[in-house]
């Protein structure tokens, strides 16, 4: 339980559902008990009639059955009042938790995203919260009403015969251990379900995304094979459970049998001996069945405590990470757009990969920088510094002549318009996908054309039938790969950012249409400081200054004339692209 204590501060702030939920359960549970008084009294009233063999008086029965009715729907309308209360905070708590980790993964960092896989963040934030919700709100309920009921129901019990009530207790401690042990066989048999069936959903997401090489390829029948085996697991997996939850309904039939066979049998004992009246049978057995699911809940209720205790440790574990890049200020200035790079060192701490050693160059407010090199050479890795995806191992990065650490991260990054090197695009319309990049919620339509235009798109877009409302499907999986860069230039721009950086994003466009592009944005680089990260001397070749990455390492650096004149790598690059 030491792991589902960070959940009191939820019951705290929900105190008035808790408290009234007590209260409506303790009512419901009086006022349905009470039925067996009634019950007593009108069986001791037939059994009076037949013994003197006085007419029957069918009004004091209507007053019986008028009562037991009356208290019937008291109960029930208490304990309606009880799950709205109860269950309606669980919803809360849920709601809240949900909120809090979304919230707490959006502030965590990018490395935390590379160690963990969007599964598991996904079942953390769905599964484990709901199982966590089977305790504050079902489990909490029916421990609350299997206590009051207990209690009041002894009570009324132990008023008739202490040794009749012991009788009819005692199968009801084995009745919650034998459901306590078929409810976690049934939870570890639903978790051997759930990963079934969460592989073969994998599956089926794995060839749906991918059918177009699935196709290509001719492997149909090999991922058709592979579906039948993970549904066939997944169905006798399912069976067995089947098989395992058809236990529970026999048990509590047995359960319920057997204590009511004891109630009969001692109580009629009882009752011939003058001990007890008759009426007080008919009572005990109405009890026995008022008393059976409270008392069997209390194994199921156990097995939802375990899971949510270890769903709730799962959550723990990453509400306690705490982001490495972290916002010290939060100050509203401007971004001018200086870089400078002090002997700056990167290793990646997820795999410990030395991506950047001594790297030092300064970018003036408005300048362009160009890079290029080797596949793996770091040039992503200095984006990631810049936009502060990672913090440098060594050395100094400076933004404006102040330490990147020091400047407010939310306002940095809104002041950088990234084009990254993989187009991500969301299930949404193209008008909705270039306006993301603005810092207002409502984009009019020019601004969004406009920055379409310039991001040499717009021509396509128009092209559609439904033009900017056409959705472009799972990450754009309708789009070719230009029309993609394109769009995701589009949404870099349309915000008017200081610092615009485009990481190898016009591979996938032919040369024309580079040129085009690059023309297009010249008039909005104006004032900006730019980076363009490319593989193609063409896109680089204008910048006021360009990198040559080896390894980690700048072995070139100089405008395009320059690094020309040292006929080194840069030129021999430049001769291979011109040929």
């Amino acid at each position: 339980m030491k792991h589902l204590k960070v959940l009191n501060p939820y019951f705290f702030k929900y105190k008035w559902h808790f408290l009234g939920g007590l209260l409506f359960v303790s009512l419901s549970t009086i006022f349905g008990t009470y039925q067996g008084v009634i019950v007593r009294k009108g069986t001791n009233k037939i059994l009076e009639i037949i013994n003197q063999g006085a007419p029957a008086d069918s009004g004091i029965f209507i007053q019986y059955g008028l009562t037991i009715i009356g208290l019937a729907l008291v109960s029930g309308l208490f304990m309606f009042l009880m799950r709205q209360t109860i269950i309606v905070m669980s919803r809360h708590i849920e709601y809240d938790q949900k909120n809090e980790i979304y919230q707490h993964y959006q502030n965590l960092d990018t490395q935390f995203y590379k160690e963990n896989t969007t599964g598991d963040l996904m079942n953390r934030i769905s599964e484990d919260v709901s199982k966590v919700r089977m305790y504050t709100g079902p489990a909490i309920m029916y421990v609350a009403n299997t206590l009051v009921t207990t209690i009041t129901i002894l009570i009324f019990m132990l008023q008739v015969n202490a040794t009749l009530t012991l009788l009819v207790f005692l199968p009801l401690p084995i009745l919650s251990f034998i459901i306590y042990k078929v409810s976690d066989l049934i939870g570890k048999q639903s978790t051997l379900v759930q990963q079934q069936l969460s592989g073969l959903t994998t599956q089926a997401q794995e060839t749906f995304s991918a059918i177009r090489i699935i196709k290509a390829y001719a492997r149909e029948n090999f991922f058709s094979s592979q579906m039948n085996s993970k549904n066939e697991d997944y169905k006798s997996t399912a069976l067995r459970l089947a098989s395992i939850e058809s236990l529970f309904a026999p048990v509590m039939g047995l359960m319920i049998g057997l204590s009511v066979l004891l109630t009969v049998w001692y109580g009629g004992k009882l009752s011939i001996e003058h001990k007890i009246d008759p009426g007080n049978i008919t009572e005990f057995i109405l009890y026995v069945f008022r008393l059976t699911w409270p008392f069997a809940s209390l194994g199921w209720v156990t097995s939802l405590i375990q899971r949510a205790a270890a769903s709730q440790e799962r959550l723990n574990e990453f509400l306690q990470v705490k982001p490495r890049i972290k916002n010290e200020n939060a100050k509203i200035y401007p971004i001018k757009g200086s870089i400078e790079f002090k002997k700056v060192s990167f290793t990646y701490p997820e795999n410990n990969i030395e991506a950047l050693k001594n790297i030092s160059f300064q970018l003036k407010a408005g300048q362009s920088l160009g890079i290029t090199g080797q596949v793996g050479s770091g040039k992503s890795s200095i984006v990631n510094l810049i936009t502060r995806q990672y913090d440098s191992t060594q050395g100094e990065i400076l933004v404006d002549g102040n330490k990147i650490q020091d400047h407010n991260l939310h306002l940095l990054r809104k002041n950088c318009g990234v084009v990254p090197q993989e187009v991500f695009l969301f299930s949404d319309t193209i008008a909705n996908n270039i306006s993301f990049g603005s810092a207002d919620d409502k984009v009019d339509r020019a601004t969004v054309e406009q920055a379409a235009r310039q991001a040499g798109v717009y021509d396509n877009i128009v092209a559609f039938a439904d033009k900017f409302e056409t959705m472009v499907g799972e990450r754009g999986v309708t789009l070719s790969g230009g029309q993609k860069q394109r769009i995701s230039i589009a949404r870099a721009i349309i915000n008017k950012p200081q610092l615009l950086i485009f990481d190898d994003c016009l591979s996938a466009v032919d040369s024309e249409t580079e040129e085009l592009i690059l023309s297009n944005l010249k008039n909005e680089m104006q004032d900006k400081t730019s980076i363009i990260i490319s593989h193609r001397i063409s896109s680089i070749q204008h910048a006021d200054l360009i990198l040559y990455l080896k390894e980690g390492e700048i072995i070139e650096m100089g405008t395009h004339e320059e690094l020309m004149a040292l006929r080194k790598e840069y030129f021999h690059l430049s001769q291979l692209q011109s040929n």
